[in-house]
Order: structure tokens, then C-alpha cells, then sequence
């Protein structure tokens, strides 16, 4: 009997321990502190681009549809499903009924069409020549509501990436009218979206805090809220992940690594990542205009050595301008190699035997494609000068940066990107064609501008069949190689790192953090 009886407690106290491990999964409440080396630049999303602030306008806006947890395949979002005619010209989105934005308004099909005009029509009264993400309607002729929860967008011609685009998270989001009609520009400090969290509070160079959306239309956020703590350094941002003052960062030094494997408190999260690290040169600025210089200052930086110092052999060197994870990269191509006799020959041939002075913009906040960029910037600098280049580093804040770089006002800058949706377009199109290069809101920030390489480029985006853009995709490539407009630094291995009691953050391939099905246990 007393055994039965004990089996009988064992039994029960194994079902406490079930039951238990099935709620500890799905803990709600507390609120979620990530640490970050640089403030949000804008919470108006049509007016950024830049990754701290996209990383916090993912979380409060949404689009018609969205990518996958893990891929850059695309799901539903604030449309449940879409089609489009034989020609691929008009696209219906049949839209999620029921919603409603931040500001208890109502979404629906007028709500979609006003997000879009805006960045479309200059007559719309909202519209506004620096919004930082037009291009991706830039083949769009018209958006209509076709009843109450039907939008039609028409294009005026095929365009091959048209729906990854609108995938991006903060590239096509859905803003509330009313509250944009209310604030006007002051909307960049109250956005009203329909995401998992809404925003609650802003101050300046230190936090933005975010709460719970208790009306959102999808399983509701575990969490509370989640607040963006800014700590440029990276050291102090470890440093208060370790004493537990944040719950999780990102912009790690890749050195940080070892030391978080280690700890008993703390984890890393590693995914190969969609991203390059690059030194841009001004193209429009002498005597970056001639192209025997950049393919000096090609020969003359030692990416190996740099990617071993300052990536701790978490990345890769690049020789390319997007990644090999990404299809149609052309691994042909011979990556011009370290050689500062062959960069002082180049500079002797164009007319630079003793050198030149420069100026060498160096970011101000680490990125996932440039952990250290103070630190890349001087071994940048100290390559330079063994060829005779004197490069003097230039730092500012990071929006007096963004503003300068897509400004043209540099002659060399450190920058990076991540993809937004997998597709070389992202890459290529977007950082290497004169369409994106028009200041002061210039994404091409070399200010590269070859007519062979856009109408490859235009043509890429045309077409369907995937073979030919490869094809169209890596000739590109050999263009930009030659003519080298950059140094492609690296590409890095992205990660993130949080306390051992936090999880379900999503670390995405383009970048972005999901939090909606965090949990702190």
C-alpha cells in the first residue's frame, strides 16, 4: 500500500512538472529591455531607413503582408490573400477585416490607399520629397479602393520584386490617417500603426518604450512591452546585459562572443546573415571620379586582416557587393587582392605618385555588418597611409551622418547594409544605380552612375524568368567589380545576445527582431 501510494505522489508530481513546463512556455507579462547602440531616427517609416529606427517601426506598423519567422518567403499580414492579372500589372489585396490602428481608428482599404499616395502623389497633402522608402512603389501608376477591404494597386509595368518589397517591414506600412492628420510631422513622435505593440513614450538619446497592443488582430504579445534602451558602446551595453540592467542586445563586438558562451547567464543566438560591410567612395568627388584611384584603394586595405581583427572570423571577406547566400552572386569573380605596391602603381598612374589628402567618414554606432566601426575606420586609415592616402576620420551623430552620407558630403564613409528582401535587386538596384542616387536622399551613396550597369539592372526586374536575371544579375556584377565604386569589406554572421530567462525574440535573415513571441520566464 505505502508503494502504491508513492507511485500515486510520483504520478501527480510528474503532472505538475508537465503542466508546469506547458505554462512556463507561455509566461506573459513583464517588460523586455533590449539594449542598442543608437536612437531611432524617425518613427514616421516612410521617412527612414535606417536600421534603429526600422528595428523599433517593425514592432508598431505592419503591411499587407510580411515575411515568414525564419525566410523571406512571404505570408499574409493586414491582407488575407492576393492575385494578380495575366500581365502582372494590378495586384488585388483582399484585406483582414476587424482591425483597428493604435489610435482606436478603424483599417481598412481608404487607410491603405492614403499610407501609399502619400509616398506616391505629389499632390497628396502629405507627400513629401525625402521619403526614404519611394522606391518601392516607383513603377506603381495609381492605388484604389475597390470596396471597403479591397485595394488594387496598378503598375506600369511588370516588376519582378514588386511583392518582397512590400514584404519588407518597414518598407509599405499601413498608418493611421487620423493620426497623421492630427500631428503632421510631429506623426515621426506619436506613430499609430496596427503591429503588436504601440507606442507609448520617447526620450531622446535614451529610451523608447512601447506597450502591449491589447487590441491586436493576431495572438497578442506575451510580453508587456519592450523598451530600446540606447548604450552606443558596446562594452556598456554587455555590461548591463550581464548585470542584468537590459534583457538582450544587438551590435555585438564579435569578441564578446566567448565571454557570452561562458557565462551561465547568458546566450547567443547566430544566424547566417543577409548583409555587407562596405567602404563607399564618392564617385562625384576628385579623385574618386577616376576610376584607377578606387581600384587603388581596393589593393590597398587588407580585408583578411580586418575580418580576422575586428569580425573574430564571424564573417567572411566580401569581394562582391551582396552575399552568397543571396541567388544570382557571382563567385567568378576574382576579389582584387592585398597589394599596396600594386595601389601605389595605380595612384602613380593617375597622377597621385606622392599620395593625396581625403577625408574617411566613420559610422557612429556598430551595425551587424560593422561591429567596431571606430576601430575599421583607423586600420582603414592606416592601410591608406601606407600608399600614400592621408585619410582624416570624420565622425557626427548618427542622423547628422545618415543625412551627410545620402548627401554626398563625404569622400569616403564606412556604411553596410542588410536585405530587406533576399532578392539581388536589393543589393545591386538600390545601393549601385543612378536612380538612387539623387540627393539628399541618396541610397547609392557613391554616387555610382553607369548606364550599362541600370539598364541591366531596369531589365532585371522585368522579367520572370529567374535564369535570365541571374545571368543579368552577375553581369552586373563584373561591371561594378571594374569599375569599383566601393571596397566590399565583409560579410558578417548576425547575432544577437540575451539572458538565459528570455525567449521566442525572432531573429530575422534581413535584420529585424520580432518580440511578439517573447516571453521572460
Amino acid at each position: 500500500m505505502k508503494a502504491m501510494k508513492k507511485i500515486w505522489i510520483s504520478t501527480v508530481l510528474l503532472c505538475y512538472i508537465f503542466i508546469g513546463s506547458i505554462f512556463a512556455a507561455e509566461k506573459t507579462g513583464g517588460t523586455l529591455i533590449w539594449g542598442r547602440g543608437g536612437d531611432s531616427v524617425s518613427l514616421d517609416p516612410a521617412r527612414t531607413d535606417d536600421g534603429e529606427s526600422a528595428k523599433v517601426n517593425a514592432s508598431i506598423f505592419e503591411g499587407l503582408v510580411r515575411f515568414q519567422d525564419t525566410s523571406t518567403e512571404v505570408e499574409p499580414a493586414l491582407a488575407v490573400s492576393w492575385e494578380t492579372s495575366q500581365d502582372g500589372k494590378v495586384w488585388t489585396f483582399h484585406l483582414r477585416e476587424g482591425v483597428v490602428f493604435h489610435d482606436g481608428t478603424a483599417f481598412n482599404a481608404d487607410a491603405v490607399v492614403f499610407s501609399f499616395l502619400r509616398q506616391i502623389d505629389p499632390g497628396h497633402p502629405y507627400y513629401r520629397k525625402d521619403f526614404a522608402n519611394a522606391s518601392t512603389f516607383q513603377y506603381v501608376k495609381s492605388v484604389e479602393a475597390a470596396d471597403g477591404h479591397t485595394v488594387k494597386i496598378f503598375l506600369e509595368k511588370f516588376y519582378a520584386p514588386f511583392l518582397y518589397n512590400l514584404a519588407e517591414p518597414t518598407a509599405a506600412p499601413i498608418i493611421s490617417p487620423s493620426a497623421l492628420k492630427k500631428w503632421g510631422d510631429e506623426f515621426e513622435k506619436h506613430p499609430s500603426g496596427t503591429g503588436p505593440f504601440r507606442f507609448e513614450k520617447w526620450v531622446p538619446g535614451d529610451r523608447i518604450i512601447l506597450t502591449k497592443n491589447p487590441d491586436y488582430w493576431g495572438k497578442p504579445p506575451y510580453l508587456d512591452g519592450v523598451v530600446f534602451k540606447t548604450l552606443v558602446h558596446n562594452k556598456s551595453r554587455l555590461l548591463a546585459l550581464t548585470t542584468a540592467a537590459i534583457h538582450g542586445m544587438d551590435g555585438l563586438d564579435f569578441g564578446m562572443v566567448g565571454k557570452i558562451i561562458q557565462s551561465k547567464e547568458l546566450q547567443t543566438e547566430i544566424i547566417t546573415g543577409l548583409n555587407v560591410g562596405y567602404l563607399a567612395m564618392n564617385t562625384e568627388t576628385a579623385p574618386f571620379d577616376q576610376v584607377k584611384v578606387r581600384q587603388a584603394v581596393n589593393y590597398a586595405i587588407n580585408k583578411p586582416n580586418l575580418v580576422r581583427l575586428f569580425y573574430q572570423d564571424m564573417a567572411i571577406p566580401a569581394k562582391n557587393p551582396m552575399p552568397p547566400v543571396i541567388w544570382g552572386y557571382n563567385d567568378s569573380i576574382e576579389d582584387y587582392a592585398y597589394n599596396p605596391e600594386k595601389a601605389k602603381q595605380l595612384l602613380k598612374e593617375s597622377g597621385f605618385e606622392k599620395g593625396f589628402e581625403t577625408t574617411l567618414w566613420a559610422m557612429p554606432v556598430a551595425r551587424p555588418y560593422m561591429p567596431e566601426p571606430d576601430k575599421i575606420a583607423r586600420a582603414v586609415k592606416a592601410n591608406l597611409a601606407a600608399v600614400g592616402i592621408n585619410a582624416q576620420i570624420v565622425t557626427h551623430d548618427w542622423g547628422t551622418y545618415l543625412a551627410g552620407t545620402s548627401a554626398g558630403k563625404h569622400d569616403m564613409c564606412l556604411s553596410g547594409a542588410v536585405a530587406g528582401n533576399g532578392d539581388p535587386y536589393n543589393f545591386l538596384y538600390v545601393l549601385l544605380d543612378k536612380d538612387n542616387a539623387v540627393k539628399p536622399q541618396a541610397e547609392n551613396i557613391a554616387f555610382f552612375k553607369h548606364e550599362e550597369l541600370h539598364e541591366l539592372l531596369v531589365k532585371a526586374q522585368q522579367i520572370t524568368d529567374k535564369q535570365e536575371r541571374i545571368r543579368l544579375y552577375q553581369k552586373a556584377q563584373e561591371i561594378i567589380h571594374e569599375y569599383a565604386p566601393w571596397v566590399p569589406l565583409a560579410h558578417a554572421r548576425q547575432m544577437i545576445a540575451h539572458r538565459q530567462n528570455v525567449h521566442g525574440i525572432v531573429q530575422h535573415p534581413t535584420g529585424f527582431l520580432r518580440f511578439d513571441k517573447a516571453w521572460i520566464e
